[in-house]
């Protein structure tokens, strides 16, 4: 025969009220003309190539990294701004925390399109995005540049 055993209800915990208060997040939602730059992802010329349509198609382009990046946003930048494509609106420079409690340092730099840009830069008409534009125009690069060495 089966015993039943009756276990008693826990009893409530006094615990003093809290109050949570819930801030807006001061993470901003994802820019439509920001480039996040990374130095291991992609090459140098991707990032420029993708600026120019981000500049073609907004005007201007924020170009943003940390840490090591920091210095392919600034050479990125400044392939634009030598080749008169863009002219530098905003540089903003700032340290982070991160997750091991160490600072990290970042960069954000907003190109405008310069007066000489349109004449320079040919419009996009073929439909793709401004990824797929620049991937294909770095592939074609790469492809010129391997010619060029196995003629060397």
């Amino acid at each position: 025969m089966a015993m039943e055993v009756a276990t008693p209800a826990p009893a409530p915990i006094n615990a003093p009220e809290r109050n949570i208060i819930l801030a807006p997040a001061t993470v901003e939602t994802h820019k439509k003309n920001r480039i996040q730059v990374s130095n291991t992802k992609k090459p140098l010329f991707f990032y420029v190539n993708l600026a120019k349509r981000y500049m073609q198609q907004h005007n201007e382009v924020e170009l943003s990294a940390l840490g090591m990046a920091i210095t392919t946003v600034v050479t990125i930048s400044e392939i634009l701004k030598n080749n008169g494509l863009a002219t530098e609106k905003k540089v903003l420079t700032s340290t982070v925390g991160m997750k091991d409690e160490t600072k990290g340092r970042m960069i954000e730099i907003v190109l405008g399109k310069s007066d000489k840009f349109d004449s320079l830069v040919p419009p996009v008409t073929n439909g793709k995005t401004p990824e797929e534009v620049a991937k294909a125009e770095t592939e074609a690069a790469v492809e010129v540049q391997e010619a060029a060495a196995t003629e060397a």
